[in-house]
C-alpha cells in the first residue's frame, strides 16, 4: 500500500515544505491525533494560529451558527454587519488613542501587502525599510521585505524595488541598538532619501527570525525617526498578536504606537482571516476599490474572530500566557544547568524560545536544535525550529493548554534536550 508520505510527494509541489509527516485526523485544544491514532502534544499551534486551542467550543459554535445563515457574499458586493462590528472592535482594542479604520483580507502576507499599499497611497512615497531576519510573507512584496534568503527568496528572481534592509539588533549575535540605528542613518545618507520612504516595518518580536524581541530603545528611536521624516511605522503583529505575548498585542509592551498594524494567524482561531488597522486618515489613503479581495473578511472567519476576542477576554488568556511563559522559562533555566548548549532563553508572555550553540565551537548549532525537535516528535511533542541560523526552538502551544498536558510536555522537552546531548 502506498504511504501517505509517498502520495504527498507524488501529488504536492516540493516547495510546500512539511515539517512533520504526521497526518492529522482530529484535534482538540492542545492535542492532535494522526490517522494511525497516535497522540501528539501540539507546541506549534499551526504556527501561532490556534492561540485559543484547536476547536474551541465557542469558536466552533459561532462558525456553525454562521453556516446556517450564509457562507459568502463578497463583502465588497453585499456587506454584512458582523464585518463592520469586528472592524469596530479592532479599532477599539488596538494601541493608539486616535480614530482608526480597518480592512479585512485573508492571509498575513496579504495584510502586509495591503499595509504597504496603504502607506504608499497615504504618503505619496514608495520606499520601505525592513530588518534583517524579519519575516513578512511569501508573496513578492512579502519576500522582498523578509530578511532571510533561504528558503524564502532563493530561486524566485528579482525582488520588487525600493525595499531596503538594516540589521536587527540582537546582542547575542553582536548587533546592538546603536549599531542598527547607525546602519539606518547610513542607509538614509547613502542609498535612499528619507523623504522618499513611505514606511518602516518590523515585527515587535521576530518570528521566523528567531523570537528576538525588539528592544524598547529601538522602538522609541524608530518612532522618533518616523515622526521626524514623515515616515509611517508599521508593526507586523501577524505572529505576535492576540494574547500570545501576554498582552492583546505585542506593541502594548512599548510606550510608542504604530501608524499601521497587520494581524492574521490567531485572529480567527483557525479560520483564514487577516486585517490591517491604522490611523483613519492613513487608512483612507487608497481610493474606493483599491483595497479588498473576493474572500477578504469571510463570514466564517469574521464569526470565529468575534468568538476569539470573547474567549481571550473571558478566559483571561493574556494573564494565562504570562503564567505559562514563566513556567516554561523557569523549566528551561533548570535544564540549562545540565545542557550547556543552551545559550539563551527568551520571549514575552507565551512567545518563548531557546537557542542552542555547539559547546566546542560556541557557534549556532542547527544540528542540535533539530535533534531535539526530532527526539521530541518521537516522544509525542511537536516543536518548531526557527532563526536565521536554524538553531532556535520556538514554543507556540495554545494558551488554553491544560495544566497536566503542559506538565507532560515539559517532561518530554527536558528528556529530549538531555537525550540530544548523548
Amino acid at each position: 500500500m502506498t504511504s501517505l508520505t509517498d502520495r504527498k510527494n507524488a501529488a504536492i509541489s516540493r516547495g510546500v515544505g512539511m515539517t512533520t509527516q504526521i497526518y492529522a485526523d482530529r484535534a482538540e485544544n492542545s492535542e492532535i491525533w494522526d490517522k494511525e491514532g497516535n497522540r501528539y502534544i501540539d507546541f506549534a499551534a499551526g504556527i501561532a494560529v490556534v492561540n485559543t486551542g484547536h476547536r474551541h467550543p465557542r469558536v466552533i459554535e459561532a462558525v456553525k451558527a454562521q453556516l446556517d445563515r450564509f457562507t459568502h457574499t463578497c463583502a465588497q458586493v453585499v456587506p454584512y454587519e458582523s464585518y463592520v462590528h469586528l472592524a469596530e472592535r479592532l479599532n477599539e482594542i488596538t494601541p493608539g488613542d486616535f480614530a482608526k479604520k480597518t480592512v479585512f483580507v485573508t492571509t498575513g502576507a496579504e495584510a502586509v501587502e495591503n499595509a504597504v499599499k496603504i502607506a504608499r497611497a497615504a504618503t505619496g512615497r514608495s520606499a520601505v525599510v525592513a530588518f534583517s531576519g524579519g519575516f513578512h510573507g511569501r508573496t513578492f512584496m512579502g519576500m522582498a521585505l523578509t530578511g532571510k534568503v533561504v528558503p524564502y527568496k532563493v530561486g524566485f528572481g528579482a525582488m520588487p524595488g525600493d525595499v531596503f534592509h538594516v540589521p536587527f539588533p540582537i546582542e547575542l549575535h553582536g548587533v546592538n541598538v546603536e549599531q542598527s540605528l547607525a546602519a539606518l542613518k547610513k542607509l538614509f545618507a547613502a542609498d535612499v532619501d528619507p523623504a522618499r520612504v513611505a514606511a518602516i516595518i518590523l515585527e515587535p518580536v521576530q518570528g521566523e527570525g528567531g523570537f528576538y524581541p525588539a528592544p524598547a530603545a529601538l522602538m522609541r528611536a524608530l518612532r522618533d525617526i518616523c515622526d521626524q521624516h514623515g515616515i509611517l511605522l508599521i508593526a507586523d503583529e501577524v505572529q505576535t498578536g492576540f494574547a500570545r505575548t501576554g498582552k492583546m498585542f505585542a506593541m502594548e509592551h512599548y510606550d510608542v504606537v504604530p501608524d499601521l498594524m497587520t494581524m492574521a494567524k490567531s485572529l480567527a482561531g483557525g479560520f483564514p482571516l487577516a486585517a490591517v488597522t491604522g490611523r483613519a486618515e492613513i487608512m483612507d489613503g487608497p481610493g474606493p476599490g483599491g483595497l479588498g479581495g473576493t474572500y477578504g473578511g469571510s463570514p466564517m472567519g469574521i464569526a470565529a474572530a468575534h468568538a476569539v476576542l470573547d474567549v481571550i477576554k473571558d478566559e483571561n488568556l493574556c494573564e494565562r500566557a504570562e503564567q505559562l511563559g514563566g513556567r516554561l522559562k523557569q523549566r528551561l533555566a533548570a535544564i540549562r544547568e545540565q545542557a550547556p548548549e543552551i545559550v539563551d532563553i527568551r520571549g514575552p508572555g507565551f512567545m518563548n524560545a531557546v537557542e542552542f550553540n555547539d559547546v566546542k565551537t560556541n557557534l549556532p548549532s542547527a544540528d542540535f536544535a533539530n535533534r531535539v525537535r526530532l527526539i521530541a516528535l518521537e516522544k509525542g511533542l511537536i516543536l518548531l525550529t526557527c532563526g536565521v541560523h536554524g538553531n532556535v526552538i520556538r514554543f507556540l502551544a495554545p494558551i488554553t493548554i491544560q495544566d497536566e498536558v503542559f506538565a507532560e510536555a515539559m517532561d518530554i522537552l527536558e528528556a529530549s534536550i538531555l537525550e540530544a546531548r548523548a
